[in-house]
């Protein structure tokens, strides 16, 4: 019996260590357009494109083949009041795990369709949440959508008004409209190397979003100083 505990006692402690060591590298924030001018069938392209480009095997080869773990929570963003979560936090450790989190998000039903599009709302839910993220290396933040905001207060305000630290926020901006394109260029992506990628409508968002994720996961990965992981991960 004793040697039964004390054997029970070093596994503990043993991955007890293991989750001391890990760390998270970073925790990206998708936010999802489900504003009135996204119909039911560009919101299924929407939906079942960012599933496809999780399991790409680009984004597979970007998430797990560096150091330390990649933390990952999706919602969805339309009028002011119109924000919900379809995956909190999740830590994605492996193959199993991204696919438990792809399989958890696409059991979601959309939460609106008859809203306007009020960006700088959608800013500050998705700083709150970034609040509640596991302590990462990098905090990104992606906003898909496809229209300028025209409901609520501006980018602008919500990055003056909202604690964002050394966030990137990045942009997928759907369609080939210039002036959402340049909206998305002057007024959301927010710090230094952030980016917005394009897709010419609905049925091209797996492939930008997948050349997206490929991009912002694969960033900082070389020569990256691991640090410890000091707060728990979140739940999905």
């Amino acid at each position: 019996m004793v040697r039964v505990k004390l054997t029970y006692m070093a596994l503990a402690f043993a991955l007890w260590g293991a989750e001391a060591n890990a760390y998270c590298r970073q925790a990206l924030l998708l936010a999802l357009d489900v504003s009135s001018s996204v119909d039911s069938e560009e919101y299924a392209l929407q939906r079942d494109g960012l599933a496809q480009a999780l399991l790409s095997p680009g984004v597979k080869a970007a998430l797990f083949t560096a150091p330390g773990d990649v933390a990952l929570a999706v919602y969805e963003w339309s009028g002011r009041y119109q924000q919900a979560v379809v995956m909190d936090w999740v830590l994605l450790r492996d193959e199993a795990t991204l696919r438990q989190a792809v399989a958890r998000m696409l059991r979601r039903p959309r939460s609106h369709n008859q809203f306007p599009t009020a960006i700088g709302y959608a800013l500050g839910f998705g700083a709150g949440l970034l609040r509640d993220a596991p302590r990462c290396d990098r905090d990104t933040l992606d906003m898909s959508g496809d229209g300028i905001s025209n409901d609520g207060f501006s980018p602008a305000l919500a990055y003056g008004a909202f604690e964002f630290g050394d966030t990137v926020v990045n942009g997928l901006v759907i369609g080939d409209a210039p002036d959402v394109l340049r909206y998305y260029g002057n007024e959301v992506i927010r710090s230094a190397g952030a980016f917005v990628e394009t897709a010419r409508d609905y049925t091209d968002y797996e492939a930008a979003m997948t050349r997206k994720l490929i991009r912002e996961i694969s960033v900082g990965v070389i020569g990256a100083a691991p640090r410890t992981r000091l707060s728990g991960s979140g739940g999905g």
